[in-house]
């Protein structure tokens, strides 16, 4: 979904949800990555692909989707309203689909932009939104006030994300190397941009006061600023798929769903291993070992868990920490501690530590 990640927004996207929620990623059922919303719990959200197509998950409510209509660019994110009522779509064009609860404000798709619309937030009470375009152009609509843009600077990376200020007067633009813009009342309290993370930022996400924010990359990594401590609260975020194993991850989420098949190479079913091997294969002709004992042993050099990135193995054991042969399981790392798994019924997004840390191999693997 929740949760996905870009280097940077480009018109592939994913979602991703970070900590409890999972994801970087999400499903690319039509051949397009999506995009995510939070839908107030961890174990809701929409995922939204950049054809226009909505998914709804737990008691995520499903309001229509744009996936019928002919689009004049792709879909680069979605929004929720504040009550979960419904939710935006937004183009690379500007144009803003609306469902649900969501009302239409206007939208940027009948004027010529200099940069694409990268994505957009709504104002505090769903009366209003900004969309934001890629070289920091910002755009209000309904109740949202224009607080300043970056859209006359020159940038040393492209804008990624827009937060509002809980009380809408203001907004901080953050770009992919970790720089911060605030305008309006929103407090400048730090940045990456000197020292920017490995993962491309994605997401600025404001403190409940206003009075900080975390920055998260794409691996789903936050850092705090000002008063912000702590997790951040649970986001979506967009990637594209830009190395090996985002493109992994990519050809995995468009697996969820599909049965738990023992022995499974798909596509119709994949069993665990099944699913790693066919991931890595599809997405980059990478090949190893078909059986997950095996793959622990030698798909790839170990990567310590502390240092997955998105598309890398990890694995669980019954024996001996240190011992390749008692591997029982495969998933494939997607960020923000979540996974894809091959398990139970069928192929799903699930967290590293869902059984806890008792099994989980003392390292990942990086084919």
């Amino acid at each position: 979904m929740p949760w996905p990640v870009l280097r940077r927004i480009s018109t592939f996207v994913v979602p991703f949800l970070s900590a409890a929620s999972v994801l970087a990623g999400g499903l690319s059922m039509s051949g397009a990555a999506p995009a995510a919303a939070d839908a107030s719990t961890a174990a809701s959200f929409w995922l939204a692909s950049s054809s226009g197509g909505v998914w709804n998950f737990g008691s995520a409510g499903s309001y229509g989707s744009a996936g019928a209509m002919a689009l004049v660019g792709p879909m680069v994110g979605i929004a929720p309203t504040p009550d979960d009522g419904g939710y935006w779509l937004v183009g690379a064009d500007g144009g803003v689909f609306a469902f649900g609860d969501a009302g239409y404000w206007g939208s940027t798709g009948a004027e010529r932009l200099a940069q694409p619309v990268v994505g957009m937030a709504s104002t505090p009470d769903g009366a209003g939104y900004w969309l934001v375009a890629r070289d920091g152009g910002v755009f209000a609509f309904g109740d949202a006030v224009f607080a300043g843009s970056s859209g006359g600077q020159h940038l040393s990376a492209p804008v990624v994300s827009l937060a509002p200020t809980p009380d809408g007067k203001g907004y901080w633009l953050l770009s992919s190397d970790g720089g911060v813009f605030g305008f309006g009342d929103a407090t400048y309290y730090g940045s990456m941009g000197a020292d920017p993370s490995v993962e491309p930022a994605e997401k600025i996400v404001s403190t409940q006061d206003g009075q900080g924010y975390w920055i998260v990359d794409q691996n789903g990594t936050d850092y705090g600023y000002g008063d912000a401590t702590g997790p951040a609260p649970t986001q979506a975020l967009m990637f594209s798929g830009a190395t090996p194993g985002d493109r992994a991850v990519l050809f995995a989420f468009a697996q969820l769903g599909k049965p738990y098949i023992w022995g499974g190479n798909g596509p119709i079913g994949y069993d665990c291993s099944g699913l790693a091997l066919a991931s890595w294969v599809n997405a980059d002709k990478v090949g190893f070992a078909r059986v997950a004992n095996d793959q622990y042993h030698t798909a790839g050099p170990p990567i310590p868990l502390g240092n997955l990135v998105a598309g890398d193995l990890v694995f669980w054991g019954d024996g001996v920490a240190a011992d390749w042969s008692s591997v029982y399981h495969a998933a494939i790392y997607v960020g923000g501690d979540g996974i894809v798994e091959a398990t139970g019924d069928v192929v799903q997004l699930n967290t590293l530590d869902q059984w806890g840390d008792h099994d989980v191999m003392p390292h990942g693997v990086r084919p």
